[in-house]
């Protein structure tokens, strides 16, 4: 009852404060909205400018700008896009003679990373230099870094360059002291979304796709720092399995993975001295100021429109309590419609990052892509992670591109469903029902289902997943046997899908945009990104309102019983039919 009242204050609290959110913004907003709408940056009179990306926070493939962030001057979130975008201003803008990256911590994808990568490889191209710097590097931030042509460590820094690991909470044990058992109906050997609810340790089958998958990961990760620092692959592993990441910074210069160990007044006098600039303090661009600098980019009559599919399929835009994150609801099949009925546009790219969800959201998207792939070209250009659902909201599309370590395939259902009867046991309560119908108070989770009750779910299941084998042989090109025998829930790299005849390419969304060009047969256009929420304003203020609860929560009820609460959450989230992957690999 205690940590009840906590919750309950906490909520009042962080609603309040909401609420005063929603009376600033309200009054700024407006303003905020066309002031950002009509800025234009003009790179400074100096031709020794350098463009300083700042690796922090979460970076997803698409944020849009808070008119709120606009309006105190606020440095907008990283994403993907800006990224992408600036990197390419900065290539063809002769004022712009380098690129900084400060690498802090930063969460995101593989395949962002990869992305990132490849832009950069492609700016040093151009004759201009990357410099990278980092108090301590995480194994993404030295990933990043390696394609730079100088990296630089803090001398009392650190190279956590030690390989990939996948760890599975396993929920059993926890819910059969709770007097919790979960009913699970699956199709798919693969499938081990289901595995926590039902078993204490991994499958031989999901140990298997986990090891190729994360195996696969890594090999790429490998070969491309060994490429880019001149290295050989048992140069990398040799620093990784000696633990030399726990060493001296000087063990990362002895192996070839840092050029020098600097302090960061160093690294900007060295930045300074390669760009030219004679300044006290050195002078830079950021993303945000960057993607504003005027360009003379003519506009176009001819689109392509580029849709941005991110986080989890769900059947309402409300987020769970406790856990705020993006999310894919029908509103993106309405955004699809619309694009159909856009005649200026001419071809969409769908950029998928998703791990799935909802198997129901999942077949309303599938079947809006497939009409408008039917009036007009749509390319889906795969993120970190485009499996299950979102490999079902992908496969009906014109072609299919994605990155070598993109997360992919999983092509399985499964639903879970509580019995909480022992739960009920432990608390002395007991329940009586009255029905007219046999299956009236089906899903009762007071009560174990009957045996007929489980065949009709799992019927309902096996349908599912014929049904999703059946959307992926059409999309594809392929028999229904030849999906199934790739399917079964098992997760691929987007390298493995190629070969598998999941994807046609491998590539970024750059390529995508390409193929959406050339299966349009258009030459002149302009290329617009279409924002798939309706009301940005309405989901920041959202968004605000859920970190001042989680905010509060934590303050009130500690961190540790936090995540236990989110757990709980997310346990039940997962109720209902899904197709989803479980992508519980520890991140670069």
């Amino acid at each position: 009852m205690k940590q009840f009242l906590k919750m309950l204050f906490a909520s009042a609290i962080g609603t309040f404060i909401g609420i005063l959110c929603l009376i600033v913004i309200s009054i700024v907003a407006i303003y905020a909205g066309f002031s950002s709408a009509s800025k234009v940056t003009y790179v400074p009179d100096r031709n020794e400018n350098i463009l300083k990306i700042s690796m922090t926070g979460t970076i997803d493939d698409y944020a849009e700008e808070s008119p709120l962030a606009v309006l105190l001057n606020d440095e907008p979130p990283l994403s993907l896009k800006d990224i992408l975008t600036a990197i390419d201003r900065a290539k063809t803008n002769d004022d712009v003679k380098g690129v900084y990256l400060d690498i802090g911590h930063f969460s995101t994808g593989t395949a962002c990373v990869d992305a990132i990568r490849r832009a950069l490889k492609d700016f040093g191209e151009s004759g201009k230099f990357t410099v990278a710097y980092a108090d301590n590097y995480s194994q993404g931030g030295y990933y990043l870094a390696s394609v730079a042509d100088h990296v630089y460590l803090n001398p009392k820094g650190l190279v956590t360059l030690q390989g990939l690991s996948s760890e599975t909470m396993f929920y059993k044990g926890l819910l059969q002291k709770a007097g919790i058992e979960m009913e699970v109906f699956k199709v798919g050997t693969y499938k081990g979304a289901v595995e926590p609810f039902t078993s204490n340790r991994l499958s031989d089958a999901n140990r298997e796709q986990i090891t190729s998958y994360m195996g696969g990961i890594w090999k790429n990760v490998v070969r491309e720092i060994a490429d880019s620092r001149h290295l050989i692959a048992a140069d990398i592993h040799h620093f990784a399995d000696e633990g030399l990441f726990f060493a001296d910074a000087s063990a990362a210069v002895e192996c070839g993975l840092i050029d020098s160990l600097q302090y960061r007044f160093e690294v900007e006098a060295s930045v300074k001295k390669l760009s030219g600039q004679t300044s006290k303090e050195l002078e830079s661009l950021s993303v945000s100021e960057m993607i504003k600098v005027k360009t003379s980019t003519r506009e176009y009559r001819n689109k392509v429109a580029v849709i941005y599919a991110e986080g989890e399929i769900v059947e309402s835009a409300g987020e769970p309590y406790l856990i705020a994150q993006k999310n894919i609801t029908e509103s993106l099949s309405r955004k699809l419609r619309g694009l159909e009925e856009n005649e200026e546009v001419k071809a969409v790219v769908l950029r998928v990052n998703s791990p799935g969800g909802s198997a129901y959201v999942s077949e309303q998207i599938w079947r809006q892509v497939d009409k408008l792939n039917k009036k007009k070209p749509v390319v889906v250009s795969m993120g970190s992670v485009a499996a299950s659902g979102g490999y079902y909201i992908s496969c009906a599309a014109r072609k299919i591109v994605a990155e070598p370590n993109t997360l992919t395939g999983s092509i399985g259902i499964f639903g879970i469903f509580p019995n909480i009867s022992g739960l009920f046991g432990k608390l002395d309560l007991t329940t009586d029902v009255v029905k007219t119908n046999r299956y009236a108070d089906l899903g009762d989770a007071s009560r174990p289902m009957t045996n007929d009750e489980r065949a009709l779910i799992q019927a309902y299941v096996e349908r599912g997943y014929d049904l999703f084998l059946s959307r992926c042989a059409e999309g594809r090109g392929m028999s229904r046997d030849a999906i199934d025998a790739i399917a079964q829930g098992r997760v691929w790299t987007g390298e493995q899908g190629l070969e598998l005849g999941l994807v046609d390419e491998l590539g970024g969304i750059d390529r995508a945009i390409e193929l959406a060009v050339e299966l349009a047969n258009i030459y002149n256009y302009t290329l617009i990104n279409v924002p798939v929420s309706k009301n940005s304003i309405k989901d920041m203020l959202q968004k605000q309102l859920g970190a001042a609860k989680i905010s509060m929560v934590k303050e009130v009820i500690g961190s540790e019983e936090y995540e236990i609460a989110s757990l709980l959450q997310q346990i039940r989230t997962m109720h209902g039919i899904k197709a989803r992957i479980p992508y519980d690999m520890k991140p670069l």
